[in-house]
């Protein structure tokens, strides 16, 4: 009876470990996205959420990433170094994600992105822009999407370099995002025009990142009477000075003024018809830039699951997901390091264009959307009437100029 019992125990053993054995080729893919979910800079996150499982609905609809579903994971940075870096080791560690993707604020990048060496798996960086992440801490597995401080401000200051204006100064957040894009405004915007005159430091207005009344430094910048002013204000600080600037005058003493991130809709949305007319504003993707079939695809669709027109925060996850989709198919493969040497130098087009990943650096070579705050009855909200746009190979300074050594 021992006997007969040991072999029938061996019987149903050899019978259920194929039952409890995962193919790993059945198994799902894992995208991990970390961005601000909570707070006052939560639309950008919700937006980042909304253009990623767009992205994932369309691709598990076609056949999936090399036949294999697509699993979506989100994690809140809420903003903050130390959260984003446990939210990462997270999916990487916990998790098990094929990929990163995401990162919200430049002081966030900076301090991560050196950790993503040692995790190893690839990252998308879809939003913040500080230069160091393609420049000083570049690295073998960080890429980023979207455009870059160097980029955008170079558009910048082409666009400020024919509004006549000479003497020039600068609101923005107290962090690296806000003293970089000044930085490189002046140094962009000298090279174009030597006789452009930049405020010292203790004269421009850098708010904490933590402000809500912006009336000392609204006042700071017309005592300075200035011609221009570069605004790199984002998200609810950039809403908060427009409405409180409106009722100081600030917009009626004809300066000319250019908002970095003027064009996200996010802001434009909460603004309404508050956001003054004739701005020159700009963004890293705008949804009527152009009319390729890629692009209206995305736009319909988004507009037709969440009733808005998707900003660059939802451009930017959803061609994530479609970056890495195209690297996965290049590869054959989802083995991480097969990944990454896919993704550099891949060409793709996404709803703004069309795209590469410099081997160099992992920086996108994309274009820049400016444009100046028209409105129109068409929309809920400001749009951009004139349109322009500025090609990623004029805006791009070179691998030798971004400090990078990979």
């Amino acid at each position: 009876m021992k006997t007969r019992l040991l072999s029938l125990l061996l019987a149903i053993c050899f019978v259920a470990v194929p039952l409890f054995t995962v193919d790993a080729s059945s198994a799902p893919v894992k995208i991990g996205f970390v961005y601000i979910m909570s707070g006052p800079l939560s639309a950008y996150g919700q937006f980042a959420k909304q253009g990623a499982e767009l992205a994932v609905q369309e691709v598990n609809a076609a056949g999936g990433i090399n036949g294999r579903q697509v699993q979506a994971v989100f994690e809140d940075s809420t903003g903050k170094a130390d959260v984003a870096l446990r939210a990462l080791r997270k999916l990487v560690y916990n998790d098990k994600v094929d990929i990163l993707v995401g990162l919200d604020s430049s002081g966030v990048a900076d301090t991560v992105v050196p950790s993503i060496q040692q995790m190893q798996v690839p990252l998308i960086i879809t939003h913040a822009a500080t230069p160091d992440v393609t420049g000083k801490f570049c690295n073998k597995y960080t890429f980023r999407i979207s455009l870059n401080i160097n980029q955008n401000v170079k558009a910048a200051a082409l666009v400020a370099n024919e509004s006549g204006a000479k003497k020039w100064t600068t609101v923005g957040p107290d962090y690296a995002f806000g003293h970089q894009s000044w930085e490189y405004f002046e140094k962009y915007l000298k090279e174009l025009n030597p006789e452009a005159t930049f405020l010292p430091k203790n004269d421009v207005a850098f708010p904490p990142f933590n402000t809500t009344d912006f009336s000392s430094h609204i006042t700071k910048v017309m005592n300075s009477n200035p011609d221009g002013v570069f605004i790199s204000l984002w998200g609810g600080n950039l809403i908060d000075f427009v409405r409180q600037a409106t009722s100081m005058g600030f917009f009626d003493r004809g300066y000319e003024v250019l908002m970095s991130l003027g064009a996200a809709t996010e802001v434009l949305t909460a603004l309404g018809d508050r956001m003054p007319e004739g701005l020159w504003v700009g963004t890293r993707y705008w949804f009527l830039a152009n009319d390729t079939p890629i692009n209206k695809n995305f736009v319909e669709n988004y507009f037709k699951q969440f009733k808005a027109y998707p900003s660059y925060n939802a451009h930017g996850a959803y061609s994530a997901v479609y970056a890495y989709k195209a690297a996965a198919e290049k590869a054959g493969s989802l083995d991480k390091e097969d990944i990454v040497k896919a993704l550099e130098g891949l060409e793709i087009e996404i709803p703004t264009g069309k795209i590469v990943f410099r081997a160099g650096d992992h920086q996108a070579i994309t274009d820049a959307h400016w444009g100046k705050i028209a409105a129109d009855p068409a929309y809920p909200h400001r749009i951009l009437n004139p349109i322009r746009i500025f090609k990623g190979a004029d805006i791009t300074p070179s691998v030798a100029e971004t400090g990078c050594s990979m």
